[in-house]
């Protein structure tokens, strides 16, 4: 086996996805993500029935500086909250301009994008698939499966979150289970089925 120079070894990084031992892990519960959900019952719910863990991340910036990448591993759990589907925050770059790639590795979710012109669509991330997120684009990833989505994040070294305009005005757009399918909806129109109920 080829032995990594110490100076060397920040570039390289294995983990085997069946246990994920000795990576340093960020995380994510529902309490975290006040506002992410549409249905504020059913949000209220899931907290008072335990506050669940949702998603877990592991960051890795290897160097930094211009043309430099950094990269997160996450691994989102299967769940719902009410009719919709455990996601993440989601978020845009600090530095608008910087794109991100999604690497599916397992399991079957969504990512849901919006760019800052309004245009929003969702396209499907699971394993073994790649998305592209363009700059000036925000994005959440959902899972849809019945096993943890987990995938690959990698994005310029300079990209940085943008957590709060996201946290002001949210996606338009929401991901729930419709007679066992996950179904992308607006989302005043999803609010307006919930008030109808």
């Amino acid at each position: 086996m080829l032995e990594i120079p110490s100076h060397l070894k920040s570039l390289f990084v294995q983990f085997d996805l069946d246990s994920l031992d000795g990576l340093k892990f960020s995380e994510r519960r529902l309490s975290d993500l006040a506002n992410c959900f549409a249905d504020p019952n059913a949000y209220a719910k899931a907290i008072a029935d335990g506050n669940p863990l949702l998603y877990r991340v592991a960051s890795f910036e290897p160097r930094n500086g211009d043309g430099q990448l950094h990269y997160g591993l996450g691994i989102l759990e299967a769940g719902k909250v009410g009719a919709e589907y455990y996601l993440t925050k989601g978020h845009l770059h600090s530095y608008r301009p910087a794109a991100e790639v999604y690497l599916g590795l397992r399991g079957e979710g969504m990512m849901l994008l919006e760019e800052e012109n309004g245009e929003a669509y969702a396209l499907p991330l699971r394993a073994n698939s790649v998305v592209y997120v363009p700059g000036h684009t925000a994005h959440r990833t959902m899972n849809t499966g019945s096993e943890p989505l987990v995938y690959i994040g990698v994005y310029p070294s300079n990209a940085g979150h943008d957590y709060g305009t996201i946290a002001e005005r949210n996606f338009q757009q929401v991901v729930v289970e419709v007679n066992g399918a996950a179904v992308v909806m607006k989302r005043d129109v999803y609010l307006k089925s919930l008030e109808a109920k």
